[in-house]
């Protein structure tokens, strides 16, 4: 028996590419509008061919704000200056407190304690800057103060020479409390406490500006030792901690770094920051301090190449040296 039914004739080219591309053959015009198709598929690299999450989250991906002071500092256009952190908090230096402490009151009358941390403070610049027959000192604007013992003077030391450098009208300073266990550098400004060194090195998202404190002295500026971990010496010994040095001089070509540091021979953070400073001061007790302690403390942040000693609570001066009775003084000089 002879099958009558139409058998289905072939698609031509030219059908077919009406079905594919959308055109007419005998109008010979476009059947689809364009404009309303799909977007093109992203085409995928053959590195990513077996991860197809790689392609998605190149397109559909948004931009992220991050601020920026948040470490680790980004690689920035050489030709650009990177801005300065600004203080995200505000105090005000208890002058009483100073006084009555015997350290260096800001705007008061010339005393003996502020001459001598005069004369520190002009050996420190001198390194920084160089000199006639002394180059300048690599890495000379950052200063770690430390100690060999507790109870030795290195925050008094620290505190007051904070105060005498924010005098200086080249420089600002920046006054860092590493003393993590028993940090002491706020109680003696009477300033809040809150956020500081140890929370920026630990949470890569907090930006810097929320743990630094813009003093009422315009050039004086304090980072709080911050929350205290079992992991403060690692922390420190990290890169973070040079990425964080770097940022708080970025855009502060003038700024001069004191770090208040633990007790050398009572903590171990003492010898990691002495790795990222150019100049160590170290406090000596007047008839407390021994030799054999010094020699210890000294021999275990060699990694500081310039290392002066400062002498602490002596009660009197061989030479009869007695600064601040001039400034009382009436009459010609």
């Amino acid at each position: 028996m002879t099958d009558h039914r139409p058998v289905k004739k072939a698609s031509s080219i030219l059908e077919r590419a009406a079905d594919i591309f959308g055109t007419d053959p005998l109008a010979n015009a476009p059947t689809i509008d364009v404009a309303k198709l799909p977007p093109a598929k992203v085409r995928r690299s053959r590195a990513s061919a077996d991860r197809p999450d790689v392609a998605q989250a190149i397109v559909t991906a948004a931009p992220v704000e991050v601020p920026a002071d948040i470490l680790p500092v980004p690689v920035r256009d050489p030709g650009r200056a990177a801005p300065a952190i600004v203080p995200g908090r505000q105090g005000s230096i208890d002058t009483a407190r100073l006084a009555e402490a015997g350290m260096v009151v800001p705007g008061s009358a010339v005393t003996g304690i502020a001459e001598e941390y005069r004369i520190v403070k002009r050996e420190l610049i001198r390194n920084i800057h160089g000199g006639p027959g002394r180059p300048i000192m690599a890495r000379g604007h950052r200063v770690l103060i430390a100690s060999a013992n507790p109870g030795e003077g290195k925050t008094f030391s620290a505190v007051n020479l904070a105060l005498s450098l924010a005098a200086e009208a080249d420089h600002d300073v920046l006054l860092i409390d590493a003393d993590i266990a028993k940090p002491s550098v706020l109680a003696r400004l009477g300033l809040e406490d809150g956020p500081g060194l140890m929370d920026a090195l630990a949470d890569p998202h907090l930006p810097m500006r929320d743990c630094l404190i813009q003093t009422d002295l315009p050039r004086l500026k304090v980072m709080p030792a911050g929350s205290s971990t079992i992991d403060d010496t690692e922390l420190l010994a990290s890169a973070r901690t040079e990425s964080l040095l770097a940022a708080l001089e970025a855009g502060a070509p003038g700024r001069i770094i004191l770090i208040d540091s633990p007790p050398i021979l009572a903590a171990s953070p003492a010898t990691v920051l002495a790795g990222h400073v150019g100049q160590l001061i170290m406090v000596v007790r007047a008839d407390e301090t021994r030799e054999a302690a010094l020699r210890d403390a000294v021999g275990l942040v060699g990694a500081c190449p310039h290392i002066q000693l400062l002498l602490n609570g002596v009660k009197f001066s061989p030479g009869g040296r007695r600064f601040g009775t001039y400034y009382g003084q009436g009459g010609a000089a």
